[in-house]
């Protein structure tokens, strides 16, 4: 059954996104889509849909949402804090969100980008077989108050789930492999790449992330000689002044900086999640583990749906509930407690 949801406020980063659009590259339109990938997967395992439907997107600030017939919600990607009239409702979860319910949605606790799942997803118009908003190619805008979301059609009933999400919210070790340019930077550059301890620079966005070091910048030989061509997000450019930059979801598609290494699908949502000043470090690895990686990643996603558990357990399907301190006490009935 289908529904509504209406934006009663919104941050200045709040917008819908799904998948993206692959295979727009030759027409100038970069894949777009969440920054968050891995999110999007945890919300269909949560609401138990499909993760190619659309999602609202929170950029470091949520909003208030109101429903104007029961919905199913998920909460997932960067924790924020939130609540459904007046009273806080756990992140990494799905609830019921009842008619003329309002869902209060602040700051992100760490992180960046958090998402608003509901049971039939949002339906968007779709654009270029997409429903997501690009804004860098002019498709769709942020949500506005007043705006009212339509949902898709929900087969699904159940709610109260929980899932451990993956840490990706504080920084960390990434994986890259060697892009078409890496050859041009010398092993020393590489190596004091590998070696190097970056922070998220603070003019990031949907397009990239700038990478900030203590020591001079990194310098390929022959630079000069590289010439535009496609890119794609997780290629790692190194700009004239030898800032190293990593491309995301909503980068260009096409660019002329040297590529030091590009980042592994698998490991793209830590970059996305990375708050200004996180603490980020990258490694190489060979193609043929970067393969293997991704395919584990791919069935470990399909799996997430077994991981959900109940937020409230019940003692019936407890088997182990004789393990737990259920009484902490006791007393004699004739004992005086006053």
């Amino acid at each position: 059954m289908s529904g509504t949801l209406i934006v009663l406020r919104a941050g200045p980063g709040v917008t819908f996104q799904d998948g993206g659009r692959p295979g727009w590259l030759e027409y100038g339109v970069s894949r777009g889509g969440a920054a968050d990938r891995l999110a999007l997967a945890e919300g269909a395992a949560l609401l138990g849909q499909g993760a190619d439907l659309a999602a609202v997107e929170m950029a470091g600030m949520g909003g208030e949402f109101q429903a104007n017939s029961d919905l199913r919600i998920a909460l997932t990607g960067a924790p924020m804090r939130a609540s459904i009239d007046g009273t806080a409702v756990a992140w990494s979860a799905s609830h019921l969100l009842p008619v003329g319910a309002r869902l209060t949605i602040g700051a992100a606790r760490s992180g960046c980008y958090g998402y608003l799942h509901v049971g039939g997803g949002i339906q968007t118009p779709v654009h270029l077989g997409a429903r997501s908003a690009h804004l860098a190619a002019g498709i769709g805008a942020p949500l506005a108050e007043g705006d009212v979301l339509e949902t898709g059609p929900d087969s699904g009933r159940t709610t109260g789930l929980g899932l451990a999400p993956e840490n990706r919210f504080e920084g960390g070790t990434v994986r890259v492999v060697p892009s078409l340019q890496t050859a041009l930077f010398p092993q020393a550059e590489l190596s004091r790449f590998e070696q190097s301890t970056f922070r998220r620079g603070a003019r990031g966005n949907r397009m990239g992330v700038p990478l900030e070091g203590s020591g001079v910048g990194f310098r390929p030989e022959g630079a000069r000689t590289v010439v535009s061509e496609v890119i794609v997000p997780g290629d790692i450019q190194v700009t004239g002044d030898g800032t190293p930059y990593v491309l995301l979801s909503e980068c260009q598609t096409t660019g002329g900086y040297p590529r030091i290494g590009t980042v592994l699908p698998c490991d793209l949502s830590v970059l996305a999640q990375a708050a200004a000043g996180m603490a980020l470090k990258f490694r190489f690895i060979a193609l043929e583990e970067a393969v293997a990686l991704e395919r584990a990643e791919a069935e470990r996603r399909k799996g997430l749906g077994s991981l959900c558990f109940p937020l409230i357990r019940d003692p019936r399907t407890m088997s182990n509930l004789l393990s737990y301190q259920l009484i902490s006490g006791a007393i004699a009935g004739e004992d005086d407690v006053l």
